[in-house]
């Protein structure tokens, strides 16, 4: 009996672990609706500033050039690790800090590597082994453009000051429920747009092109910081609902497994007392 005691436990334990993946899995799925829709509507405005920027960085004299483009040799690189405050979503904290990992030990090996941490769980686990410069992981307490714009306006300045060579960006880019792809994508300095010689850009400017460059560039680096964090945002609570339909699917295949031991071992059981009664009986008729 002491048997049958403890496959109940069990049975009893993985149910409650049922309804508590089933109840996140839930949670995941209605806050993926918001967090889709608002990555979904911001993603073509943002690729095309950038592109637009982009091209027209690329027609600039390199004496009118922004200082945001500007290139210097590359000795000191920050990397922006954007992942999530909380666990229980697979493996979308652990693939970021891989990469992060990665582009120290490959990509800029050699180089001085620096992290700004969006998210706790990937201030933890660089923290032990790269020199963080500052945890961002409150912007998930409220995430809007201002507050992401506070944290691109300190990215801008480390870079106009000289304090970082190169700024990139590590996230996970929402494609569905199921996919996050890691993406890693450089911030500063501004790229310009490869041209071909017959590219011919019919804009009229006004007030000039560098002017406008010049007052557009922030802008778009901070649309573009907050694209990054939002598909983060979507990208967990993918990864979220993923994980855990999986956890309710193998807790369920468990119980289900349980029960029928239980249920076997119950009828042994019950087969083994009928045994000794009747066994029992015969020796008293003897």
């Amino acid at each position: 009996m002491a048997n049958l005691k403890e496959i109940r436990n069990r049975i009893s334990s993985v149910s409650s672990t049922m309804q508590i993946t089933s109840a996140m899995k839930m949670v995941s799925a209605a806050k993926l609706k918001k967090a889709q829709d608002a990555i979904t509507e911001m993603r073509p405005y943002a690729d095309k500033l950038t592109e637009l920027l982009q091209s027209l960085s690329a027609t600039l004299d390199a004496d009118s050039g922004s200082k945001y483009a500007t290139q210097r040799p590359v000795n000191k690189v920050l990397v922006v690790a954007i992942a999530s405050n909380r666990g229980l979503c697979g493996a979308f904290n652990s693939n970021i800090i891989k990469e992060c990992t990665n582009l120290t030990n490959n990509v800029y090996k050699g180089k001085e590597v620096s992290i700004v941490a969006v998210g706790k769980k990937v201030n933890d686990a660089l923290s032990k082994t790269h020199p963080i410069i500052s945890n961002e992981s409150g912007v998930f307490d409220d995430l809007t453009f201002d507050n992401v714009s506070k944290i691109a306006e300190t990215l801008m300045q480390k870079f106009v000051e000289g304090e970082f060579d190169k700024i990139v960006l590590v996230y996970n880019r929402f494609k569905n429920a199921a996919t996050q792809i890691v993406t890693t994508e450089q911030y500063l300095p501004v790229v310009p747009m490869e041209t071909e010689g017959n590219t011919n850009l019919d804009y009229i400017f006004e007030p000039s092109k560098t002017e406008i460059v010049e007052q557009l560039i922030p802008k778009s680096l901070k649309t573009q910081l907050f694209k990054g964090i939002r598909d983060s945002f979507a990208s967990e609570h993918g990864a979220r609902m993923t994980a855990m339909h999986k956890a309710t699917d193998n807790a369920t295949e468990l119980r289900d497994q349980l029960k029928l031991t239980y249920n076997k071992a119950r009828q042994a059981a019950i087969t083994n007392e009928i045994l000794e009664i009747v066994g029992g009986a015969e020796a008293l008729n003897n």
